[in-house]
């Protein structure tokens, strides 16, 4: 799938749930590999800031991402609607330090980019995909947060609070495409007994019975009911029972089950990538989410390509005798079995390495090791290939090393290692001539890496 950002430009208004500030924020079609970044057009020299989880630092009532002054919060709204529609390049100019809450929901923000539409760009979505079990728990609040690997993105959240009126709940999200109408007008919610330490910590001074379900849980007077209207700025209400006091009613039975999964989809966009895996949240919040979406970006960092998803059984995209037919490699010289996967820009291939290589004879008898330049050989290799997709009868051609450039050898390929190659074009295709990087892969590690130019030429 291609990268995709928004076909036309909205912007939203409203006041800020924690400032109290009028606010407007301008979404913006963006280039590909531009990722979420929020613009903040009342600061001087109108700063930029990326929208990823090592920028995090505040989680309390919504998320906060800040890099010196500058500062934007309650975020996770607005990308989860960003995350959910597929838009993976887009720029937020606002005028203020958080986002507008609207009416506690994702909800105008789906509306909105429904109504101007998505642009589908050049280059492919760089997913990562979750191969293994990750488990990230909060020993302080008895919050955990696991995700397995899956092939597509879903999550579960299960709820728990000690409140006759909000106990235990439960939701789940099975299709991203559902996201608008099951989950996206699910607001934020509060309790009544909670108001007023939040008032006293700054927090909340755009909160009202409009753009929060507010939970009446623990009995109090209605002096100090009274006096909580008045300093809200709310109307004084007279209140008998424990129940949901906010002035619309409840969207669906579970509805602060729902905001939580929407608050856990916005808060996994700061990862910076689309996800490929289960999620489940067992009593989420912000903080456990964005330790989470650290956690990965701290391995993305690390390792900027994720190794390719390889499953043996399933049928290759060309097989041994298909590669035969483009490359003119042959015995003990062709170096790549089969080809896996392959888009506009990237091919994956994969060469099984057996005690029986020729080149272990002598490299070494005492110690196998597979000849580093052969490594660099196999992904050139699959390059070829991958430059042979560009042209009608690819078997008239043969393509050329020209230049190799920045090559590593991070680990050492013994026989019974399974090779698995990712090249990809760094530059298009121009005049015959292709710029590519590859790398190799043993399971998750990269054993090497390379930059290397080729030329593709007619054969005579």
């Amino acid at each position: 799938m291609k990268q995709q950002t928004l076909n036309g430009q909205f912007s939203v208004k409203g006041k800020g749930l924690h400032t109290g500030l009028e606010i407007e924020a301008e979404f913006l079609p963006a280039p590909e590999n531009h990722g979420y970044k929020f613009q903040r057009v009342d600061l001087p020299g109108e700063p930029v800031i990326d929208a990823l989880a090592e920028n995090v630092t505040d989680t309390s009532r919504g998320t906060t991402i800040a890099r010196g002054d500058l500062r934007v919060s309650t975020i996770e709204h607005a990308l989860a609607a960003l995350y959910a529609a597929g838009v993976d390049n887009v720029l937020i100019k606002l005028n203020a330090p958080e986002m507008p809450i609207l009416d506690g929901s994702a909800r105008e923000y789906c509306e909105k980019i429904e109504a101007v539409g998505l642009l589908e760009q050049t280059v492919d979505k760089n997913y990562y995909v979750v191969k293994h079990k990750i488990e990230v728990r909060d020993a302080e609040t008895g919050a955990h947060l696991t995700v397995l690997p899956d092939n597509d993105f879903s999550i579960d959240v299960m709820i728990s609070y000690d409140s006759p009126v909000l106990a235990n709940q439960f939701a789940r999200l099975e299709n991203m495409a559902d996201f608008r109408k099951d989950i996206a007008s699910s607001r934020t919610f509060v309790f009544v007994r909670e108001i007023e330490p939040l008032l006293n910590a700054n927090l909340i001074k755009g909160g009202d019975l409009d753009n929060a379900i507010v939970i009446y849980d623990r009995e109090m007077t209605q002096e100090q009911l009274d006096h909580i209207s008045d300093t809200m700025g709310c109307e004084r209400k007279k209140i008998a029972d424990f129940g949901y006091i906010n002035n619309r009613p409840l969207e669906f039975e579970n509805e602060p089950a729902r905001h939580k999964l929407l608050d856990v989809m916005g808060d996994i966009a700061l990862i910076g990538r689309p996800l490929k895996g289960r999620i489940i949240a067992c009593r989420p919040g912000h903080k456990i989410n964005t330790t989470f979406a650290k956690q990965v970006r701290k391995e993305i960092q690390r390792q900027e390509l994720q190794a390719p998803v390889y499953n043996p059984g399933l049928e290759p995209l060309m097989d041994i005798n298909e590669i035969r037919n483009h490359l003119p490699h042959r015995y003990p010289f062709l170096l790549v079995d089969k080809i896996i996967d392959r888009g506009d820009s990237f091919i994956v291939g994969v060469k099984n390495v057996t005690g029986n290589e020729p080149f272990f004879m002598g490299h070494f008898p005492q110690e196998p090791v597979m000849p580093g330049v052969l490594l660099v050989e196999a992904m050139a290799q699959t390059g070829g290939l991958l430059v042979l997709g560009t042209v009608d009868e690819p078997e008239k051609y043969s393509t050329y090393f020209m230049k190799i450039d920045n090559v590593k050898f991070r680990q050492k390929v013994v026989p019974g290692d399974t090779l698995i190659f990712h090249v990809s074009f760094m530059t298009p295709l121009r005049r015959g001539c292709a710029m590519m990087k590859g790398v190799a892969f043993v399971a998750d590690k990269v054993v090497c890496e390379c930059e290397f130019m080729a030329q593709i030429i007619k054969n005579k």
